[in-house]
């Protein structure tokens, strides 16, 4: 690996750690949140924070992958805009609490998810399956989101 290419890596991932981490406290829950009627398989608050931060490294070293390797393709582009819905979700649901719209919005973030990994599938396999934890956690948060907006 070249200085550039760990410079681009550490980036990638400390940008996507802090844009995560930063949108994620710019919306914390609130009394809004907690009166809302939630499923069964609502897991507890504080598991949120380490898993999106553990999810975070593996898009960010994704991320750097892509860029890296297929920089003006269809692969960033992908990336970019499963970043930018992922960070519009937390705004749409908590901020603006419409777990309709941010229904939408998260759908819009796995299929762009899916679209990432069935790109770089054949192209970039390590990146592909980087993304395979966050497909499951996101249509897990899509089920989770369903259920609350469903319920309320």
């Amino acid at each position: 690996m070249t200085k550039k290419h760990a410079l681009t890596l550490i980036l990638f991932v400390v940008l996507t750690v802090a844009a995560g981490n930063l949108v994620g406290y710019l919306s914390i829950p609130g009394e809004w949140y907690a009166g809302l009627r939630k499923p069964w398989f609502n897991p507890p608050n504080w598991i949120f924070g380490p898993v999106w931060t553990l999810l975070y490294v593996l898009i960010g070293i994704a991320g750097a992958r892509v860029f890296i390797r297929e920089s003006g393709n269809t692969l960033p582009k992908l990336w970019f805009l499963q970043l930018a819905l992922n960070l519009a979700w937390s705004p749409a649901f908590f901020l603006m609490q419409r777990p309709d719209l941010s229904l939408v919005v998260l759908i819009a973030m796995l299929v762009t998810i899916l679209m990432f990994i069935a790109f770089a599938w054949n192209r970039d396999r390590p990146s592909a399956l980087l993304f395979l934890p966050y497909a499951a956690w996101v249509a897990f948060a899509g089920c989770l989101n369903g259920a609350i907006w469903w319920l309320n």
